[in-house]
């Protein structure tokens, strides 16, 4: 494939990032479509939730901390020394990555055979290839962050497209021959293994294989407050999740909450990557005025297509759910609704500037406080008789409010007026008519069915 030259890094991470939550949900159309059983479905997304639940944080944590330490680190000040094709940083980060999904592996496999909740099948279905799962999957995290830090975009470009519609194909196709759901997490090992075998490639190409406990304890100082970070804060699905599966211990009804638990993914994943993309520009001070305005206007123009974007998504949700899924599916878009408000806090980006700042214990604190609001309020939530709803919104409110405390810190702290770095009066604007507009759905005023 020739090089695309409107392709850089961002929007390469960005196309990358929005890959995978299409993929899945044009996968949960087709099941939808196809003979499984709602319980069927809610065990290939309790699979898919394990999986992601165990590993997220973690993988999440040590990928972005490896983006301000590539190549400013106090264990290789430079590019190492093969010259800057050869990367031991990203080596060592790959072991750390093995290294995790070893561990998970192994104590996965030990807590199955000491509590009972694992002895359950329906908590946890298909329980070894569960495990198999996670060890695989979580160290080929790392190419797309392989090809980002040698500047190789068009490669990201391609390796989503190629990697996702394999993998789209291999779930889907055993569905259409009448198999179980097991063949469908079958088809999802295949992939990871190709994966595998791309990134090893990746490995011998573009690493210096050269074991440093200086820079694993370097990488793992600044990475390990953004893994607790992730792990308390995270997305806010985790967290709703664990809450629902908790409070109601139905796969049914785990299904329907997550398929209107789900923020739209290109909204989602095109303000993720720009803010993974933009990382590492913010690792040096001489760059930070340039960093600043540049993130200012990339998020201003995410707002002119995103919010409008939001609000057509919102007054076709209702009618589209029953017609794209299920009738029974049509509950799912109430939660849907909720998710949608999460486009406000989303793109203001102050823990872009920390994580890229190397200020990762503050984005922690924040963390410890939104979950401290978020437990609690969905609890009170649910026994207000909001039920599910009620936990969505609860993640609603403590995510803006630890976005709100990390602005605070920018201004206060480290003198970075809001207005550096967000377009208020676009976002004021928007902010504004998408709450209005939810109010008019939730409460029926506009219904479009």
């Amino acid at each position: 494939m020739r090089k695309i030259k409107f392709i850089d890094n961002i929007s390469s991470m960005q196309f990358f990032q929005l890959l995978k939550p299409v993929i899945f949900f044009i996968i949960s159309i087709v099941f939808t479509k196809s003979h499984l059983t709602t319980y069927d479905i809610g065990q290939f997304e309790g699979f898919m939730f394990i999986a992601s639940l165990s590993t997220f944080f973690w993988v999440t944590g040590i990928n972005q901390s490896l983006l301000p330490l590539y190549n400013r680190n106090r264990t290789y000040r430079k590019f190492g020394e093969n010259g800057p094709t050869k990367s031991p940083e990203i080596f060592n980060a790959f072991l750390i990555l093995c290294f995790f999904s070893l561990l998970l592996f192994i104590l996965g496999h030990t807590l199955k055979y000491n509590y009972s909740f694992f002895h359950n099948r329906g908590n946890v279905p298909f329980i070894n290839l569960l495990l198999l799962y996670m060890l695989l999957s979580s160290p080929v995290c790392l190419i797309e962050y392989i090809y980002l830090l040698n500047n190789r975009s068009y490669r990201i470009f391609q390796y989503g497209l190629y990697t996702y519609t394999a993998q789209l194909l291999l779930v889907i196709t055993p569905l259409l021959f009448g198999k179980d759901i097991i063949w469908s997490i079958y088809g999802l090992l295949v992939i990871t293994g190709i994966r595998w075998i791309w990134l090893l490639i990746l490995l011998w190409r573009y690493t210096e294989m050269k074991i440093s406990l200086s820079f694993m304890k370097e990488h793992l100082y600044l990475g390990a407050p953004l893994i607790i970070t992730t792990l308390i804060s995270g997305s806010p699905q985790y967290t709703d999740g664990f809450i629902v599966s908790v409070v109601f211990r139905d796969p049914a009804k785990f299904a329907l909450f997550r398929y209107g638990a789900k923020e739209f993914p290109l909204f989602l994943m095109l303000a993720n990557g720009l803010s993974n993309a933009m990382l590492s520009e913010f690792a040096t001070r001489e760059k930070m005025k340039e960093s600043l305005e540049k993130i200012k206007v990339k998020s201003k123009q995410l707002m002119h297509f995103l919010f409008p974007a939001t609000a057509v998504i919102m007054l076709l949700a209702r009618w589209g759910y029953p017609l794209i899924f299920r009738q029974e599916f049509s509950t799912s878009s109430s939660y849907f609704l909720v998710y949608a408000l999460m486009i406000i806090p989303r793109l203001v980006f102050p823990q872009t500037i920390l994580v890229g700042r190397k200020k990762t214990r503050i984005t922690m604190i924040a963390a410890v406080l939104e979950l401290a609001i978020n437990i609690p309020l969905s609890f009170l939530m649910i026994r207000l008789g909001y039920g599910i709803t009620g936990v969505v919104l609860s993640s609603f409110i403590a995510y803006t409010i630890n976005n709100v405390f990390l602005v605070i810190y920018l201004w206060v702290k480290m003198k970075i007026k809001p207005a550096e770095y967000i377009p208020l009066k676009v976002f004021a604007l928007y902010s504004l008519l998408i709450s209005i507009l939810f109010i008019l759905i939730d409460h029926r005023i506009i219904d479009i069915h």
